[in-house]
């Protein structure tokens, strides 16, 4: 995106890319469809040490700018969901568009290569790359963070920036699934059950489907909540979010006779209804239990608090949070306050969007903003 907008403003720009291919993670974001952007974008969608940082960008270059792009190239779209556009295609199409439009800008690339040392003197940038060094006044980190490594994904911008004296705020795997150990292995045998519902950290909340894994707590709900989760936090799930205050007492005065875990199951996958009957130690029939313990029955399976022990790690994160720190760049330009014509867009930079689209029009935003300085 960046390549593409410095070179259609008539800039002499080389596009470099380590892997053999541009646009790996595109490809396979969205099931091979790239949910390439979200129209609910705002800043407010976004994690950053400054909240503040992402606002320019966003706004100069927004959503409905994008899909303007991918109307033009006749891309067939659909919104799934919560504002999510993929392509009714291919991601490839996302791709193919971006390639063209950086033919239109005259852009050059390098792939499959290499990038060794990076030097600055001189108002020059050096750049070795394979056996041969290029000399530039500009350079571009837009080489993400270390999420989804087997697709060549590593810490090289934060490398690149350390080298020129820009502080990094510690990276972490974000958009990951939640893994789950002691007393609460029990839950990773209902491997493969969704469910809708509220989960929480902190301040924060999502209301979208949770699921079990092998390993503990993954769905959209809980990649969302992942990335406000620290260490040592709990999590919060509100497994029946549809359900008022009193319902449990008003089943058991219109089905008096029903099970516990079957008026859960009414609302829930019946093993999970099975599993939470169990850990709230309650069976046998709703009139056997007093409204008291049936009103803490509700108000546990409101906010059940989990005690997550780690993440999927970056293997399984879909983005990474923290970065180049957004104190050592511009918002405006995306440019490093302490060294003239060095920038640092998308991924590489402490901005992280929610699930769904956002880290894209992030990477779209900072890309066309920067290329509107160099």
């Amino acid at each position: 995106m960046c390549a593409a907008t410095a070179g259609q403003r008539g800039r002499r720009v080389l596009l470099v890319d380590h892997a053999d291919e541009v646009g790996k993670k595109i490809l396979i974001s969205g099931g091979g469809r790239c949910n390439f952007t979200n129209i609910h974008t705002a800043p407010d969608r976004y994690l950053s040490a400054n909240p503040h940082f992402a606002k320019s960008a966003l706004t100069r270059y927004t959503a409905a700018d994008f899909i303007a792009l991918v109307d033009r190239y006749g891309i067939a779209w659909h919104e799934k969901t919560l504002g999510q556009l993929f392509c009714d295609g291919s991601a490839k199409q996302i791709v193919a568009m971006l390639l063209d439009e950086c033919a239109i800008g005259q852009v050059d690339l390098s792939l499959g290569q290499p990038v060794g040392a990076i030097d600055h003197a001189d108002g020059q940038f050096r750049v070795a790359i394979g056996d041969r060094t290029v000399t530039a006044t500009s350079l571009v980190l837009a080489t993400g963070g270390p999420s989804i490594p087997k697709m060549g994904a590593t810490g090289f911008a934060y490398d690149v920036a350390r080298r020129f004296g820009l502080k990094i705020v510690e990276p972490r795997p974000a958009l990951v699934p939640l893994t789950l150990g002691g007393d609460e292995t029990l839950f990773r045998s209902l491997s493969g059950v969704a469910t809708e519902v509220i989960a929480k950290c902190g301040k924060t909340q999502f209301r979208e489907a949770a699921l079990f894994t092998h390993k503990g707590l993954s769905g959209p709900a809980i990649l969302q909540i992942s990335s406000y989760w620290r260490s040592s936090e709990t999590v919060g799930i509100d497994f029946l979010p549809s359900h008022g205050s009193g319902w449990l007492i008003e089943a058991k005065r219109t089905r008096p006779r029903a099970g516990f875990a079957s008026t859960l199951a009414s609302a829930l996958p019946a093993r999970l209804a099975e599993t939470l009957a169990d850990r709230l130690a309650l069976s046998g029939e709703l009139s056997a239990m007093t409204d008291r313990k049936l009103t803490e029955a509700e108000q546990r399976l409101a906010d059940w608090r989990f005690t997550p022990n780690g993440t999927e790690g970056y293997a399984k994160a879909e983005v990474t949070a923290g970065g180049i720190s957004t104190a050592e760049l511009s918002s405006q330009t995306m440019q490093a306050k302490r060294l003239q014509n060095l920038y640092a867009i998308g991924e590489a930079v402490d901005v992280t969007g929610w699930l769904g689209g956002y880290n894209f029009q992030w990477a779209w935003a900072s890309g066309w903003a920067a290329a509107q300085s160099i």
